[in-house]
């Protein structure tokens, strides 16, 4: 399993992310999905949240390692890092 935090980078984690550290309320399922459907959807999902619910994001595409971590840093959300389980990402977002 490999895990990334906000930072990205594996080498500088002080502790690493566990998914039991993180519990979400509410789990966003992408797999399947080809850019940028991961981030509409996450978009429009994390609408129906209140501030501070976390949303978990499972995708099979790649490219969700670098755009949610951009995409949070557009809107404000908090990008919680990543856990991967051999082809699936789960993302963690906090609302902000």
């Amino acid at each position: 399993m490999l895990i990334s935090t906000a930072g990205g980078n594996e080498s500088q984690m002080e502790e690493p992310m566990s998914e039991k550290k993180i519990i979400p309320d509410v789990v966003l399922d992408c797999v399947g999905l080809a850019c940028p459907m991961p981030i509409f959807k996450t978009a429009n999902k994390i609408k129906e949240l209140g501030p501070g619910q976390v949303l978990e994001v499972q995708s099979d595409d790649a490219g969700i390692e670098k755009d949610m971590p951009a995409w949070c840093r557009m809107t404000g959300h908090e990008y919680l890092g990543l856990t991967r389980h051999g082809e699936e990402y789960h993302v963690y977002v906090k609302k902000k």
